[in-house]
């Protein structure tokens, strides 16, 4: 069985590349400009660090460490997840009842029957090149106990934000359209995350802790490598909880999305 779930997963992957990959010129261009639409904004705030030295603490290279990690665990998380980012859209049209007929695990199907490969590469692409970029510059210490960290961080960073999608999608069960709330508490949030959260009002320090919690995706671990001094504002622990954040987040997810497909009603598109 456990065999045959991963040739599946197999199968369902090469179908997906294939049709994400079936013109490769505009499959090319459309990832590049994924990573050029994201890199403009990166552009940016590199010219503006020019005229000033930091921002509370924070040097330009350090800056791109920590935009890295947010694009990079981005570029993965959408791979698998990107059915629950656009699972409004499979119950609006009627395509999950189609799901629900299969003789397979809902969550299983929906995350690998489709992948973003586009924003996948671009997002991916653009946290490699600005990790290649910073890492060396920023003043990390490399060796197994930071690379093991790193690699560990990546994951919970992951799962985290794949907690956030299965969250909403549960809901969309309920609310039936839920692209405003995916807005609202993931891509809203997470511009705020590509800068150190001490710089903002506690208000949303809070949220970026408690509620959303991105600081955890790449605050925290970059505290962790780079040892920052506006890290004395918040409990030393949390440097070390990324990866227990993500499994515990995604868990309850998960529990609330089981709990929620009983009262799914098809939209009878």
């Amino acid at each position: 069985m456990k065999n045959d779930t991963i040739h599946l997963a197999g199968v369902y992957t090469r179908t997906v590349m294939r049709s994400w990959f079936q013109y490769s010129v505009d499959a090319i261009l459309r990832s590049l400009a994924v990573f050029i639409r994201e890199a403009v904004g990166i552009v940016v705030i590199y010219f503006s660090m020019l005229k000033f030295e930091s921002l509370n603490g924070w040097n330009i290279h350090e800056l791109m460490f920590l935009f890295s990690l947010l694009f990079l665990t981005y570029g993965i998380l959408i791979l698998f997840f990107t059915g629950m980012r656009d699972f409004w859209k499979t119950v609006r049209d009627g395509s999950f009842d189609r799901f629900i007929l299969r003789p397979r695990g809902l969550l299983f199907q929906l995350i690998f029957s489709n992948a973003d490969w586009f924003a996948a590469i671009g997002h991916g692409g653009l946290g490699i090149v600005l990790f290649l970029i910073s890492a060396g510059k920023a003043g990390i210490v490399w060796n197994a106990g930071t690379v093991i960290y790193y690699i560990l961080a990546v994951i919970g960073g992951v799962l985290i934000q794949g907690a956030m999608f299965v969250f909403v999608a549960a809901l969309n069960i309920y609310l039936l359209q839920t692209d405003s709330l995916v807005t609202l508490f993931y891509w809203d949030m997470r511009k705020f995350a590509g800068y150190p959260i001490s710089i903002f009002h506690r208000a949303i320090q809070f949220c970026m802790i408690y509620v959303v919690p991105f600081a955890f995706v790449n605050y925290f671990p970059s505290q962790y490598l780079l040892r920052k001094e506006d890290m004395a504002g918040y409990p030393a622990v949390y440097l070390y909880l990324t990866p227990v954040v993500g499994v515990c987040m995604y868990l309850a997810a998960y529990g609330f999305w089981r709990y929620s497909l009983r009262f799914y009603k098809s939209s009878g598109n």
